[in-house]
Protein backbone atom coordinates (compact mmCIF):
# COMPACT_ATOMS: atom_id res chain seq x y z
CA UNK A 1 0.00 0.00 0.00
CA UNK A 2 1.20 3.77 -0.75
CA UNK A 3 1.84 5.59 2.29
CA UNK A 4 3.48 8.63 0.90
CA UNK A 5 1.74 10.20 -1.65
CA UNK A 6 3.40 13.32 -3.33
CA UNK A 7 2.32 15.94 -5.96
CA UNK A 8 3.16 19.16 -7.33
CA UNK A 9 5.57 18.28 -9.65
CA UNK A 10 6.43 19.53 -13.22
CA UNK A 11 8.09 21.40 -15.49
CA UNK A 12 9.06 25.38 -14.71
CA UNK A 13 11.24 27.49 -16.06
CA UNK A 14 14.69 29.02 -14.24
CA UNK A 15 13.42 31.52 -11.51
CA UNK A 16 10.32 29.87 -11.00
CA UNK A 17 8.66 28.38 -8.29
CA UNK A 18 7.13 25.25 -7.57
CA UNK A 19 5.54 23.29 -4.31
CA UNK A 20 5.72 20.02 -3.58
CA UNK A 21 3.12 18.53 -1.34
CA UNK A 22 3.45 14.78 0.80
CA UNK A 23 0.79 13.69 2.40
CA UNK A 24 1.21 10.81 5.03
CA UNK A 25 -0.79 8.80 7.19
CA UNK A 26 -1.68 9.62 10.59
CA UNK A 27 0.65 7.14 12.69
CA UNK A 28 3.65 7.82 10.30
CA UNK A 29 3.29 11.78 10.07
CA UNK A 30 3.14 11.71 14.00
CA UNK A 31 6.36 9.23 14.15
CA UNK A 32 9.46 10.09 12.15
CA UNK A 33 10.83 12.86 10.83
CA UNK A 34 9.28 14.06 7.20
CA UNK A 35 11.77 15.01 4.39
CA UNK A 36 12.45 15.90 0.98
CA UNK A 37 15.43 14.14 -0.98
CA UNK A 38 16.21 14.53 -4.57
CA UNK A 39 18.18 12.37 -7.44
CA UNK A 40 19.38 13.55 -10.24
CA UNK A 41 20.51 10.87 -13.52
CA UNK A 42 23.18 9.07 -12.56
CA UNK A 43 23.59 10.52 -9.33
CA UNK A 44 23.55 9.63 -5.26
CA UNK A 45 20.28 10.64 -3.61
CA UNK A 46 20.71 13.20 -1.54
CA UNK A 47 19.04 15.22 0.93
CA UNK A 48 17.24 18.80 0.43
CA UNK A 49 15.77 19.23 3.50
CA UNK A 50 13.81 17.66 6.85
CA UNK A 51 11.66 18.38 9.53
CA UNK A 52 11.33 16.96 12.90
CA UNK A 53 7.57 16.64 14.57
CA UNK A 54 8.96 19.81 16.89
CA UNK A 55 9.53 21.75 13.91
CA UNK A 56 13.25 21.50 14.18
CA UNK A 57 14.99 22.23 9.91
CA UNK A 58 17.83 21.38 8.14
CA UNK A 59 18.41 22.13 4.63
CA UNK A 60 21.36 21.51 2.38
CA UNK A 61 23.72 24.06 1.68
CA UNK A 62 22.28 24.31 -2.19
CA UNK A 63 19.00 25.40 -1.52
CA UNK A 64 19.33 27.26 1.69
CA UNK A 65 17.25 30.76 1.02
CA UNK A 66 15.76 29.12 -1.84
CA UNK A 67 13.59 26.26 -0.87
CA UNK A 68 11.45 26.44 2.59
CA UNK A 69 10.15 23.03 4.25
CA UNK A 70 6.81 23.05 6.33
CA UNK A 71 4.45 20.51 7.85
CA UNK A 72 0.39 21.21 8.41
CA UNK A 73 -0.02 18.01 11.51
CA UNK A 74 -3.39 18.91 11.14
CA UNK A 75 -3.12 17.74 7.36
CA UNK A 76 -0.11 15.22 8.32
CA UNK A 77 0.95 16.45 5.10
CA UNK A 78 4.74 17.92 4.45
CA UNK A 79 5.36 20.80 1.77
CA UNK A 80 8.17 21.68 0.17
CA UNK A 81 8.10 25.39 -1.49
CA UNK A 82 10.84 25.78 -4.11
CA UNK A 83 11.69 29.49 -5.24
CA UNK A 84 14.42 30.91 -7.79
CA UNK A 85 14.71 27.64 -9.49
CA UNK A 86 17.89 26.87 -11.36
CA UNK A 87 18.25 23.66 -14.01
CA UNK A 88 20.62 22.54 -10.99
CA UNK A 89 17.53 21.70 -9.12
CA UNK A 90 15.93 19.14 -11.95
CA UNK A 91 15.79 15.90 -10.08
CA UNK A 92 13.30 13.37 -8.59
CA UNK A 93 12.23 14.77 -5.23
CA UNK A 94 11.07 11.68 -2.85
CA UNK A 95 9.03 12.78 0.01
CA UNK A 96 10.81 10.56 3.33
CA UNK A 97 9.82 9.28 6.31
CA UNK A 98 12.31 8.28 8.97
CA UNK A 99 15.37 9.17 7.20
CA UNK A 100 17.14 6.97 5.20
CA UNK A 101 16.08 4.06 6.54
CA UNK A 102 12.70 4.85 6.75
CA UNK A 103 9.87 5.26 4.28
CA UNK A 104 9.69 6.62 0.63
CA UNK A 105 7.25 8.23 -1.75
CA UNK A 106 7.50 7.23 -5.41
CA UNK A 107 8.91 10.35 -6.82
CA UNK A 108 8.16 13.73 -8.45
CA UNK A 109 9.82 14.84 -11.51
CA UNK A 110 10.68 18.43 -11.33
CA UNK A 111 12.60 20.22 -14.39
CA UNK A 112 13.64 23.21 -14.41
CA UNK A 113 14.40 24.45 -18.59
CA UNK A 114 13.44 26.86 -20.72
Amino acid sequence: QVQLVESGGGLVQPGGSLRLSCAASGSIFSTYVMGWYRQAPGKQRELVADITRGGTITYADSVKGRFTISRDNAKNTVYLQMNSLKPEDTAVYFCNAGRQTGLWGQGAQVTVSS
